[in-house]
Parts: C-alpha cells; structure tokens; sequence
C-alpha cells in the first residue's frame, strides 16, 4: 500500500491566494492528470525494477515534505510533484507486476477505470449536491492513522485478512476524495492548487491499490 503525507496546512490557511472554483478544479484536475499519467509511465518503464522500488519511495516520501517547504514557489512545488509522482511509478511497479503476471492485465486496467470512474462520482455528488464533508476531516484523518498502524501491525500478525483491509481503505479514501472537492468547490482552503493535488493524487493511487486487492483476490479466488 502505498504511504500518505497530507500538505501542512491541509486544515485551512496557507499562502495561497483566492482562486475561483472553477478555475482552481481545472488547474487541480490538470496538475493531478498528468501526474497519474507520470506514475503509469513510470510503472510501465520500470516493471522490472525489482527490490529498486524501496528506495523510490522512500525518495518519493522526501519529496512530499519538500513539496509542502516550497509551497510558496507554486513553479518548484509543482516540479517536485512530478518527480514525485515519476518515484511514486517506480514504487508501485512491482505491485503492478505481480498482478498482470500472477492474474493478467485486465484487473489492472479495470481497477484503473474503477477508480477513474469512482473518483469522478465522487466529484458529480459534491458538486450536484453541495455535499461538505471538511467538518469531518479529523475524523478521516485519524482513521487514516489508525489503519496505517494497523497495516503495520498486521504485516506480523496477519490479523486482518488483506481484502477487508482494502476494502477499508477504499471507504476512508473515498470519503478523503469527498473532502478534497469540497475543498476545491469552497475554493482551496487557502492550499494552493499543487497541494490539492497531491491529496487528490494521493487519493487515486490508495484508491487503485486497494481495488487492484479487491479484483485480484477474487480472481486468484475463482
């Protein structure tokens, strides 16, 4: 599963200006497509990186904290996201890997779509509805902790069977995504359009990880 890193100020105040709503989708929906596009380049040149793909990520988790420092340059910050997500590709490949050899490349495009599709759902109910889940943004923030702690403790114990996890992981983060646009509906928050996303970003990848679980389970199960 892939690691989590919320901007600084994810809470409210930042060193952003005001932008329009609708301005500041596009720029978030813009900067957070081609990220995602990076990471499945990345994922795709690097399918063979092997154990490589530790040090990714550990390279990938300096760079989140260094993209919350230079906030304040929006050119770097935005420059550092996509090495970022360039590392987060690298990453993730050997999960990828497993999955396309191990149960065939149809779950992964399908987990692909499914989180696609899932995420611009999510977006049409906030903006349809005006649904503002950002009151309960501590709430998702803590059980994200939580289930990271859990994961970890699992990784000795194997209390938790890998597909409810995921499965809880898919609810937490699908309520993050909830938050996020309300966020950027409201206007940013005062976070600049790099930060938002990054959490959405970040949001997409947890979200096709814990799919790819979901379909590769039952399929290694039928």
């Amino acid at each position: 599963m892939s690691f989590q890193f919320q901007p600084q100020n994810r809470y409210g105040g930042g060193l952003a200006t005001a932008v329009p709503a609708q301005s500041l989708l596009a720029q978030v929906l813009g900067i957070t497509a081609l990220g995602l596009c990076i990471t499945a380049g990345a994922a795709w040149l690097f399918r063979d990186v092997g154990a490589f793909g530790w040090i990714a990520l550990i390279a990938g988790f300096i760079l989140l904290f260094a993209i919350n420092m230079t906030r304040a340059n929006e050119a770097l910050s935005l420059a550092l996201f996509y090495a970022f997500a360039f590392c987060e590709g690298i990453g993730i490949a050997p999960v990828i890997g497993h999955y396309v050899s191990s149960v065939g490349p149809d779950v992964v495009v399908n987990a692909a779509l499914t989180t696609g599709l899932g995420m611009f759902a999510l977006a049409a109910i906030v903006y349809a509805t005006g649904l503002d889940l950002r009151r309960f943004q501590g709430y998702f923030m803590l059980a994200l902790v939580g289930l990271i702690v859990v994961g970890i403790v699992s990784l000795f114990l194997h209390f938790i069977r890998p597909e409810v996890y995921s499965w809880i992981v898919l609810a937490i983060f699908s309520g993050l995504v909830l938050i996020d646009f309300a966020r950027i509906r409201a206007g940013g928050d005062g976070l600049t359009p790099v930060q938002i996303a990054v959490s959405i970003y970040l949001d997409a990848i947890n979200i096709f990880l814990a799919l790819l679980q979901i379909f590769g389970g039952r399929r290694s199960n039928d």
